[in-house]
């Protein structure tokens, strides 16, 4: 029997080669967190880290006992006769096979590479009608998409995206208000082919759904129906040893059952170091240094051209705006879906104030909105504040500290930025993993009552609040210049 106390003694015996992928993987995790065998203070400190190495061990065990046992009958298999077993030679039945369409199984990767899934979206275009806006958005990503250089011209489908591209935008130019999109049936098949020649690991997508429940309240149902589907891939083999992440997958499985089975536990809270390799396996798949189709090389990159566009279409374009009322938008007037706002001003003036009441009326009437109140942190402060401007509310939720995930909110307030130590490249990270959230950023103030911190924080957001005077609020910004309303 394999433990930790015997574990470095007795893998030096074991042919790591022979190993399959997850026990490789599964040494090389206890292999990190024990400094190469030197030390177990993470096994014994970390109950995350000693499910994990335990369910190792008991996987290795496994296998080592079912290879002991092949073992012991490999003196038998062979006999002295020329005679050979009938049960040793299965009868054939070609015709089992013979209706099997000739179609590869698909690829399973961690994700599914860019240039696919823009062919997988032209082809579903394929007999739909369209508008004029609809191609434009999808050229649009396209591009943008080949600009960021998540797309190379040394692709292996360079030349579908090319296509994709180049049909789109004589589509495009030629069309009328609507158009049906009609593909020759043999593009059609060869696009679809190239399309589905790629899967998500079921692991990866079980994974990405596991973290989505982290630190979210009411996720119980949720969490049941995620272990569920988990047991069934595995009865059905979708997930197996074979696995890349079979580790990680089994841990899952134990937190959901504790999870589950603990009804004074109503939130699934995952280990910071456990989300950090979870996000990992998300966050560090199918990444590559990336170009664009026109230019000769990578140094030719510079000569890139951005998007353009008929002034005529732009000006007729559509953007999703929040529809603020009232005093809201006598402020700020009416922002974009994920906007970003600096709030600053000197102590006792009324910023918290002023943003307490802003998230009560964003949760009432826009979203669920999370205020991180580090500033003051969970006391009677804030309590009185949320009181005071009676914004109690299902969709308002309070934190003493930023946590591991946003993806639950629509609007994030930070009171204060320089409390939770955030420096502008921090925020603008955030603002990358979550685009379509909205930023609410209250900065502390210097004795002059200029904002504390980098000027970079100030041309980073689409508006600024100041409060100049004690229960005044002033706004500069994109949305409505000159702004002002009062606090109290």
């Amino acid at each position: 029997m394999i433990t930790h106390q015997n574990y470095h003694d007795i893998f030096s015996t074991i042919d790591f080669a022979k190993l399959p992928e997850a026990l490789r993987k599964g040494h090389e995790f206890v292999k990190k967190v024990t400094n190469n065998g030197s030390h177990w203070d993470n096994y014994h400190s970390s109950e995350t880290i000693k499910k994990t190495i335990d369910t190792y061990f008991e996987k290795l065990n496994e296998f080592v006992g079912k290879n002991k046992k092949a073992d012991a009958v490999k003196p038998h298999a062979k006999h002295s006769g020329s005679k050979k077993s009938k049960e040793a030679k299965p009868a054939k039945h070609p015709h089992v096979y013979s209706h099997k369409p000739n179609i590869p199984e698909p690829h399973l990767v961690e994700r599914i590479p860019e240039e696919l899934r823009f062919i997988r979206r032209f082809v579903n275009l394929d007999g739909k009608t369209k508008t004029k806006e609809d191609l434009l958005r999808f050229i649009n990503s396209l591009q943008k998409a080949i600009l960021e250089k998540k797309i190379r011209k040394t692709s292996q489908y360079a030349e579908q995206i090319k296509y994709i591209q180049d049909r789109l935008i004589d589509t495009y130019n030629s069309m009328g208000a609507k158009i049906a999109l009609e593909l020759k049936p043999e593009t059609h098949e060869m696009l679809k082919e190239i399309a589905d020649g790629e899967k998500v690991l079921h692991s990866v997508s079980f994974i990405k759904r596991y973290i989505n429940l982290n630190g979210k309240p009411g996720m119980k149902e949720k969490a049941k129906l995620l272990l569920g589907q988990i047991n069934r891939a595995y009865e059905k083999g979708n997930i197996n040893d074979k696995d890349p992440y079979i580790v990680e997958m089994h841990e899952i499985k134990k937190n959901l059952e504790n999870f589950l089975s603990e009804k004074a536990v109503k939130v699934l809270q995952i280990e910071r170091s456990t989300l950090s390799g979870l996000q990992g396996i998300l966050n560090g798949c199918a990444c590559q240094n990336l170009s664009g189709f026109d230019g000769e090389d990578e140094e030719d990159d510079t000569s890139e051209q951005p998007v353009i566009m008929n002034s005529m279409d732009f000006a007729n374009m559509r953007f999703n705006t929040l529809g603020f009322k009232g005093k809201w938008l006598q402020l700020i007037g009416d922002p974009s879906t994920n906007f970003s706002v600096m709030v600053f001003g000197k102590p006792k003036m009324g910023k918290s104030y002023l943003c307490v009441d802003f998230a009560g009326y964003l949760a009432r009437n826009h979203g669920k909105v999370l205020y991180i109140a580090k500033e003051e942190g969970l006391d009677k402060t804030l309590q009185d504040k949320l009181n005071d401007k009676d914004v109690k509310h299902p969709n308002l939720y309070v934190a003493s500290s930023l946590p591991a995930s946003l993806s639950f909110y629509d609007f994030i307030f930070f009171d204060s930025v320089n409390r939770l130590g955030l420096k502008p490249e921090d925020l603008n990270r955030l603002k990358a993993m979550y685009p379509e959230k909205s930023f609410i950023y209250i900065f502390q103030t210097t004795k002059e009552g200029k904002f504390r911190g980098a000027n970079t924080f100030q041309h980073d957001v689409d508006s600024v609040i100041e409060v100049p005077e004690k229960g005044k609020a002033v706004q500069y910004g994109r949305f409505n210049q000159g702004g002002e309303i009062s606090i109290f």
